[in-house]
């Protein structure tokens, strides 16, 4: 068994696992992270996403020791000093969740979106983008909502940032 070593959430996690542990069996088992969630082990449902080397990624088809050295965030990661990542907040605040199962994933991917296409992103981009993601509560109405409203927030950030 080899030790895999990667920066979880601005944490370096260093942990033996088997060739074959998956990205995320490392995260949820290994760090005890269990946002991440596991869904259909096929990479058809999206649950699993985060972020590796600040692109997205479904940790149920990455093996760990591929992530060895990389930068890996997930959705405890996203809020910062007890605030909510403008994503996690237009979710809240648009009901863009039923029973949270898909949420950290769909939220995770959606960060990933509004980072590649910019924003503010229209509602045919945004459901285009989350093929990708299956909710099974949702006509994803809520969701796509959330979406645009988070990348108008995100966008208006990075101005202001700049």
């Amino acid at each position: 068994m080899a030790n895999v070593t990667m920066t979880v959430n601005g944490k370096s996690v260093s942990k033996p696992a088997e060739g074959r542990t998956l990205l995320v069996e490392f995260l949820r088992d290994g760090a005890g992270l269990t946002g991440t969630h596991v869904g259909c082990d096929t990479s058809q449902c999206g649950a699993c996403v985060v972020h590796v080397d600040g692109k997205a990624v479904k940790s149920c088809t990455m093996l760990a020791a591929q992530a060895d050295g990389a930068q890996v965030t997930t959705i405890e990661g996203l809020a910062s000093g007890g605030e909510l990542h403008p994503m996690q907040a237009a979710f809240r605040e648009h009901h863009g969740l039923q029973c949270g199962f898909c949420t950290p994933g769909m939220i995770m991917a959606a960060v990933d979106m509004v980072n590649r296409l910019g924003a503010p992103l229209d509602e045919a981009a945004i459901r285009a983008e989350l093929e990708g993601n299956i909710c099974r509560c949702t006509g994803y109405h809520n969701i796509v909502k959330a979406i645009a409203a988070a990348s108008e927030t995100m966008a208006g950030m990075k101005t202001a940032a700049e």
